[in-house]
């Protein structure tokens, strides 16, 4: 049997016909949830009940009410979707989503910058600003019913308030959910300094009083005088502002001077001012106090004239003068915009406000352009921070990283040795490619060998390892220490080497890093590891003739001169399976291209070719024949299946104009197909056969650049 849902439909008087309907609608489904009189958490319709003071519209009234976690235990469970269409069905999955998030721990309201990044990521994920608005009104219902939890939960829940849920209030410019979100949290976490505040307050209510209605009576008569029509009115001061003034300034609350307040409401700007001016004709001001938001306005859109005066009693009161929807503004933030917008009216104040939601919580970002009229469109899609993605340690630590992201950046976000040996990754307890592209809200676990170092290919930003520029300069910066390490290996071998055939016991590497001019004695080493310094400059330093003849004639072929210049001899030989060692044909058999080879490691002149039927490589002494090696003409290069994905806005010429650049590159595809959308969007899958990364690179960049090209990547 239904409940009767007549009192709840009271709760929502004001809308049209048609708007009702779908409210009742909506009442009804909530109608079918079982009673149960231990449950005791916030329910949809308080929520949305508690949004109706905001001017909220009708698809977030219905988001609030269908967003109750009871519906969850229906069957069948209401098709949302169906009934009240996409974009309430999406604010029913966005506000579901908040009210399950369990990423807070105590520990960030130690660490701001953790605080911080999780309520961008709460943003980040959020589609519709109206999801942040609906979830801090369950968080509202969610304190007052706080006293039926235990001790500890009521700490956590309103620890996490004040640390994430009221400054977003703030920032979004909705301080009456600020205000009442923070003094509801502070009287569980502080009750005897919230029950001291409140009961001096109540103590001195008459006295403050008295004062206001004097100031208040006053300016009436004077702003009537002239001709100024104007709403004045007490502003009570809230709990926990005064508790952390008093913290701030080391003060008792009886110390305290502006625990008056008066608000001043007007018809329009230039009447703010004449008010301003009048007030302070009246009274004596403080003027280090007096603030023009209305020319300044925050960066969340509030506007208003802030003064301080001294009345006659020596009572200091702060007034603040402002337009009526200046002060909906101020009071709603956010929510007013669907009160003003169907007036047609874009107040500059409402399009700056809009435009700090994407700034949320970056005080020192760089001011952005005001966003278009469709942002005020009825669907407003919540871009916040949709350039970022925030992802979870083991342990829950939060990581802000750039939006595509792999985990191999979150390694290197970690710490650089971690990125360094990371071998593997697992996202919610799957393993994953490292060029993976992460998601908000997935928790990464790196895999790492206990030493080795990143791969080439890392740094290659066609193969989809790294996004962030910090991981690829670390990347970069490991293989720059490790050549420079292996280079001075080298140089050292080399100088030792010589030394001992000169029967030198040491060497001024001093001075001979002077006589190279090298800074230091590790660049030198590292400059004769490169070969920037060879044998025959060293033998020419000592001024030893045989050493500096015997070096010219360990020189390798490419720096051997001829008729006075320089002349450079590519190898066509792969020794041992590797190519591009230099090597010499040998003079006494003479090979050529086709005939059977073999390589003699000779100690004055490297590898030395032979054909396999030389007579001096058959009557080679047993001790010799050690050191042959194998070698063979131009080895043939092996190539690898890899396939690959193209996305572009525009199917036409796609697939002709990929073809071309691979038939041009020489790179065969062995298979192929194309996808393409209805709005003329295209994906087109290749397997390529390729021979190395650096072909695969080359090849991925040209096709990058053809025009309609969105991405082109390594398919994982």
């Amino acid at each position: 049997m239904q409940k009767n849902t007549e009192p709840n439909k009271q709760l929502f008087s004001g809308f049209s016909a048609p708007d009702t309907e779908q409210i009742n609608r909506a009442l009804a489904i909530i109608a079918q949830i079982p009673e149960d009189p231990h449950y005791y958490r916030p329910k949809g319709v308080e929520v949305a009940a508690i949004l109706m003071d905001f001017n909220t519209d009708l698809k977030t009234i219905l988001a609030a009410i269908l967003s109750d976690p009871r519906l969850a235990n229906l069957n069948p469970k209401p098709n949302i979707k169906e009934q009240f269409g996409e974009t309430v069905a999406a604010l029913v999955k966005d506000v579901n989503w908040l009210n399950k998030l369990t990423v807070y721990s105590l520990e960030m309201t130690d660490q701001p910058s953790q605080a911080e990044t999780l309520r961008r990521m709460l943003l980040s994920m959020t589609h519709d600003v109206r999801a942040v608005l609906i979830k801090l009104a369950y968080r509202i219902q969610r304190l007052k019913v706080l006293p039926k939890e235990s001790y500890e939960l009521r700490r956590f829940i309103a620890q996490e308030t004040l640390d994430i849920y009221a400054p977003i209030a703030n920032r979004m410019g909705i301080h009456q959910l600020k205000w009442e979100l923070e003094d509801m949290a502070f009287r569980y976490l502080k009750p005897q300094s919230y029950r001291r505040i409140a009961k001096s307050l109540s103590d001195n209510r008459v006295q403050r009083e008295n004062c206001i209605n004097n100031f208040i009576a006053l300016l009436q008569t004077k702003l009537g005088e002239e001709g100024i029509s104007a709403k004045i009115y007490g502003r009570p001061k809230h709990i926990y502002s005064i508790w952390k003034k008093m913290q701030r300034k080391q003060l008792d609350i009886d110390e305290l001077y502006d625990l008056l307040a008066v608000r001043i409401i007007v018809d329009n700007l230039t009447t703010c001012y004449a008010t301003l001016g009048i007030v302070h004709s009246l009274w004596q001001t403080v003027p280090k106090e007096f603030d023009d938001y209305i020319a300044n306005p925050k960066e969340n859109g509030y506007q208003s004239l802030h003064t301080v005066i001294i009345d006659a009693g020596g009572n200091r009161i702060e007034v603040q003068i402002r337009t009526q929807q200046m002060h909906d503004f101020a009071e709603l933030g956010v929510a007013a915009h669907w009160s003003y917008k169907e007036g047609g009216k874009h107040d500059s104040a409402i399009e700056k406000n809009i435009a700090s939601l994407r700034k949320l919580l970056e005080e020192t970002s760089p001011e952005r352009k005001e966003e278009s009229d469709d942002v005020l469109s009825e669907n407003f899609r919540s871009e916040l921070f949709n350039d970022r993605v925030y992802v979870l340690t083991p342990a829950g630590k939060l990581i802000d990283l750039v939006k595509g992201s792999t985990p191999l950046d979150f390694a290197y976000a970690i710490h650089t040795e971690i990125g360094h040996r990371c071998r593997g990754a697992k996202v919610n307890g799957r393993i994953v490619p490292l060029t993976y592209t992460l998601k908000s809200g997935e928790q990464v676990k790196i895999l790492t060998a206990k030493d080795g170092g990143p791969n080439h290919n890392w740094i290659d930003l066609n193969l989809g390892y790294l996004k962030t520029s910090a991981a690829i300069g670390k990347v970069k910066s490991w293989f720059r220490n490790q050549q420079q390490a292996q280079n001075m290996a080298t140089g050292k071998a080399i100088l030792d080497k010589e030394s001992q055939r000169l029967g030198l016991k040491t060497v001024n590497l001093a001075e001979l890093a002077k006589h190279f001019n090298q800074p230091d004695t590790d660049k030198l080493l590292e400059a004769i590891g490169r070969s920037d310094i060879n044998s025959r400059q060293l033998a020419a330093f000592f001024k030893i003739p045989e050493l500096e003849a015997a070096s010219s004639a360990l020189r390798p072929r490419s720096e051997q001169t001829v008729q006075g210049k320089k002349t450079e001899a590519k190898s066509v030989i792969s020794v041992d399976g590797i190519d591009n060692v230099l090597t010499t044909l040998a003079h006494c058999c003479e090979p050529i291209q086709g005939n059977d080879i073999i390589g003699y490691i000779s100690h004055k002149k490297g590898i030395t070719i032979h054909r396999k039927d030389c007579e001096n490589i058959l009557h080679l002494s047993p001790e010799k024949q050690n050191q042959l090696i194998a070698v063979n003409w131009g080895a043939k290069k092996a190539s690898y299946a890899v396939p690959i994905v193209i996305r572009a806005f525009n199917s036409q010429n796609l697939l002709s104009d990929v073809t071309q650049i691979l038939a041009q590159a020489k790179i065969h595809i062995s298979n192929a197909g194309l996808d393409t959308h209805p709005d003329f969007s295209a994906l087109l899958n290749l397997t390529i056969q390729i021979e190395n990364t650096g072909q695969l690179s080359q090849v991925l960049n040209k096709i990058s650049q053809l025009p309609n090209i969105v991405d082109v990547k390594r398919k994982t």
